[in-house]
């Protein structure tokens, strides 16, 4: 496993984590033809999911892309249209119907035949993680990911059994997170879903990396009432 080069607000960093030649051929290929789509269109975006995964924590098997992205619903059909001469077209026949109810573009990169689903963004949570994503520059590839604080709240909301297991590589390999970015937002999602178990989970997770220990004044405190 190499390492892989992260820019953030002008910083860069290194970051142990899935290198291009570990991808296979035609899943790089769909990255690169989106990432070049996607910044050409001066689209804010990110990727999520297992490609995301596999770069801020360790490699993990996904066959397909997803990515959110930031667009006004008047641009969507020009954004359709503009990916076909980077071979990325709609995998559907009604994908400009289907987007304009679900909010997801049904993609593909037809050289590849490699899915792509493109979240069009409407909450404050996901201009913000657009906003915060780390680009990733390794060899021809220029990718944006999210910071894992954000790759987290993701996992913690989809909350299928892959998601867990993501979640714990995630903070698993990442040395400091920000764990009041991460309760305050999977509070506010486990709120608006019902699903307290969403937060649940992730404090469990986040207690077990930092558990709170016994501090030694309180111990020195029980020896002397002996």
């Amino acid at each position: 496993m190499g390492k892989t080069k992260f820019t953030h607000a002008g910083n860069s960093c290194e970051r142990g984590g899935m290198s291009t030649n570990q991808f296979p051929d035609d899943l790089m290929q769909a990255l690169l033809a989106l990432s070049e789509w996607l910044r050409a269109e001066a689209i804010p975006h990110t990727t999520i999911g297992g490609v995301a995964v596999s770069f801020v924590a360790q490699p993990r098997l996904t066959q397909d892309i997803d990515a959110v992205i930031w667009l006004d619903e008047s641009l969507w059909e020009s954004l359709l249209r503009s990916g076909k001469k980077h071979g990325i077209v709609p995998r559907i026949s009604d994908a400009l119907s289907f987007v304009r109810t679900s909010r997801v573009l049904l993609l593909k990169h037809e050289p590849t035949e490699v899915s792509i689903d493109l979240s069009c963004g409407a909450l404050p949570f996901e201009q913000e993680m657009i906003e915060r994503a780390v680009t990733l520059r390794i060899g021809r590839l220029t990718l944006k990911v999210p910071t894992p604080e954000d790759l987290i709240i993701t996992k913690a909301v989809a909350h299928r059994p892959k998601d867990l297991a993501d979640l714990v590589s995630i903070i698993s390999m990442t040395k400091k997170l920000d764990q009041e970015r991460i309760r305050y937002w999977v509070g506010q999602f486990a709120d608006v879903l019902e699903m307290p178990e969403i937060a649940e989970s992730v404090q469990a997770l986040l207690q077990k990396k930092n558990p709170v220990r016994p501090s030694g004044r309180k111990r020195s405190a029980k020896r002397r009432k002996k």
